[in-house]
């Protein structure tokens, strides 16, 4: 009996360790829970900001990918500090560029639509833009109700669809997109967070980018971020390069 207590203790010492081990190497970018493969999921790319400081534009490209968004506004009032430079040299590397925002719980949907049209220009070729819908500060444990949202965030989204001539993609986490978006905006195409698993939304709809993890470390940037995010589009080289065509 005696023996099978310690060997239980033993073995539950050992997954411990293992587990706190396995964190860590995540922390440091060193284990990926995700690793999509290159067969089904050809077409590759990063999503960056100011977090990533410089960025050698044409040494990042040059590790497979075809895409990158790049951070440009968040509410009303902010600009990324790295946008204008961002925007200008990932596209010169190679790269297919989209802008993102990050959608503010707090401001008026035709407000936060003036400030990206206002940042962003409209160029043939680019990718359409992003509105990044996610909790931040305590609006997780105080979330506003999906009513509050959607009246900001439906205008934002026309306002947007008007001026670029295609509409945006709306990127989310798993849980904002259960509040707040499952079962509308059937309309606009999907881009999911999931670092540990393949997504699979709870209304049973297909996305068209999966960021399948915040911990990629790739040579060509140098800022406080050490980690950069990764993503896969969800369909052909093919399918990519006709993909946010302007109609």
């Amino acid at each position: 009996m005696r023996k099978a207590v310690f060997t239980a203790a033993v073995s539950a010492a050992v997954l411990l360790a293992a587990g706190v081990a396995c964190l860590l190497l995540w922390q440091e970018g060193i284990f990926l829970p995700n690793r999509p493969s290159k067969e089904q999921f050809p077409v590759r790319g990063v999503d960056v900001s100011a977090h990533q400081g410089e960025i050698d534009w044409p040494v990042l490209a040059g590790q497979d990918l075809s895409f990158a968004f790049v951070k440009a506004t968040e509410g009303s009032s902010f600009t990324d500090a790295q946008f204008a430079e961002n925007w200008v040299e990932a596209r010169s590397s190679g790269l297919r560029v989209g802008a993102y925002h990050f959608f503010s719980f707090d401001s008026s949907g035709e407000s936060q639509a003036a400030h990206f049209i206002k940042t962003v220009p409209k160029r043939e070729g680019d990718l359409p833009p992003v509105v990044d819908v996610e909790f931040y500060g305590d609006k997780e444990q105080n979330p506003p109700s999906r009513e509050e949202v959607e009246a900001r965030l439906v205008p934002l989204l026309i306002r947007l669809t008007e001026h670029y001539g295609v509409k945006p993609i709306l990127y989310s986490t798993g849980k904002a997109y259960k509040r707040y978006l499952a079962g509308g905006y059937e309309e606009y195409d999907i881009w999911i967070r999931d670092v540990f698993f393949t997504p699979s939304l709870p209304d049973g709809r297909e996305y068209a980018f999966w960021q399948y993890t915040d911990k990629g470390r790739l040579p060509g940037y140098q800022g406080d971020e050490k980690c950069i995010d990764l993503n896969v589009f969800c369909g052909t080289e093919e399918e990519f390069r006709r993909y946010g065509a302007q109609p």
